[in-house]
């Protein structure tokens, strides 16, 4: 089997996501996805990864994923071109459980489990839709009964309820962005932090200890003001802090970390195994999360994950991206035996991601199940390529 085209695909009303077909002269197609960045990773992929790709035996993916992600002088950041490498090696893997008819948990040794419990992370529609908007504005409108992002600011205790009534045990909210946008997370006030704090108080009160809440800082804080909200955090018993400070220290987040009896989660926006090295052997975290469609792929994650059990932490995979990398996550952790939660954005499932695949995977009673099927199990809407703000790239090995 060789690899004959690759083929990308973007929606202009959807900029940020992309997806690649991996195409066959056995007629089996890989289906892979990544995020951010869409235009320059089309470029990338059928300017720079054609030229190698094209031609190889597709299920030599160890080969591939190492000549991606290294190449002549070697990625370790998230950008283009792990993002790139990311999306293949999905592709890749997806192909590998069509050519053998089983789904990719299976081929990574099995399941450790049958199904993963799920957060839900409290955005809503549009969240992520476009560019690096973290907060909204309270007075428009709703869209649908899972705006949960103006939820958690307006009412998060009828958030919390509701959460539960559909099964929802964890839950992941953000108040504090706000503030750290105008001070650029270098100063919290003490009327920020009780602001900031409501959220939280509303849910205990309304729900107790029956709801795990993460506490989100998308690595907006500068580590004085994160340590102030840390210790302000502590009564209200979140499950995680997440991200708290920017993410370019790891000596910096072990020294947060040690200032706090909190777990930390560390962090999507790292990419390859060095990194996460790097994290693990500082003690910087007591949660790894990754982004599959970020850090390398399938094939790195799972080299993070068991690095993540090693050390005896566990993993989190981030979903707040697409549908395909959720699918691929959720293969992943049925197989890593140290999966603690796999993020769901229950708006998203019951929203854009619907327009996007034929079928999604299935969340009841606060666990999410895969797609049945090989591979990752997931297939774009057929008439996807179709639509008038498609734009479809083409590259095939007779044209090299």
């Amino acid at each position: 089997m060789r690899i004959t085209a690759l083929e990308t695909i973007q929606l202009e009303s959807f900029p940020n996501i992309i997806w690649l077909e991996v195409h066959t002269d056995e007629g089996l197609v890989g289906l892979g996805e990544t995020f951010r960045g869409a235009h320059a990773v089309a470029a990338h992929i059928h300017h720079s990864t054609a030229p190698y790709l094209l031609g190889q035996d597709p299920l030599a993916i160890d080969r591939h994923s190492a000549a991606l992600l290294g190449g002549p002088v070697g990625f370790i950041g998230n950008g283009v071109e792990t993002r790139a490498a990311s999306a293949v090696d999905i592709a890749l893997w997806d192909l590998f459980g069509k050519s053998t008819g089983l789904p990719i948990h299976q081929l990574l040794g099995g399941a450790s489990r049958d199904r993963i419990p799920v957060y839900n992370t409290c955005s809503g529609y549009r969240y992520n839709s476009a560019a690096w908007k973290r907060t909204v504005d309270i007075s428009d409108a709703r869209e649908g009964p899972y705006d949960d992002q103006i939820g958690f600011v307006t009412a998060a205790d009828e958030l919390a309820l509701s959460l539960l009534d559909e099964g929802y045990t964890a839950m992941k909210i953000w108040p504090f962005d706000v503030h750290a946008e105008v001070t650029g997370g270098l100063h919290i006030s003490v009327e920020q932090i009780r602001e900031g704090l409501i959220p939280f108080e509303k849910i205990r009160n309304a729900v107790g200890d029956r709801m795990e809440v993460m506490a989100e800082f998308h690595g907006m804080w500068r580590l004085p003001a994160a340590r102030q909200i840390a210790a302000a955090l502590r009564d209200v018993r979140p499950y995680w802090l997440e991200d708290p400070i920017r993410m370019t220290s790891v000596s910096e987040l072990a020294e947060y970390a040690a200032a706090t009896d909190i777990k930390v989660c560390a962090s999507e926006t790292m990419a390859t195994r060095t990194a996460f090295r790097d994290l693990l052997e500082s003690r910087a975290a007591s949660v790894v999360m990754l982004d599959l469609g970020w850090c390398g792929g399938l094939s790195e994650a799972r080299k993070i994950a068991s690095a993540a059990d090693t050390y005896q932490r566990p993993i989190a995979p981030h979903d707040c991206t697409g549908p395909i990398v959720l699918a691929a996550s959720i293969q992943l952790g049925l197989n890593a035996p140290n999966t603690l939660y796999q993020e769901v954005v229950r708006a998203y499932l019951a929203g854009w991601y619907r327009e996007l695949v034929e079928e999604l995977p299935k969340v009841s009673g606060g666990y999410i199940s895969p797609v049945a099927g090989p591979g990752h199990g997931m297939t774009l809407q057929a008439d996807l390529k179709k639509r008038p703000d498609a734009i479809v790239r083409r590259t095939d090995l007779t044209v090299l």
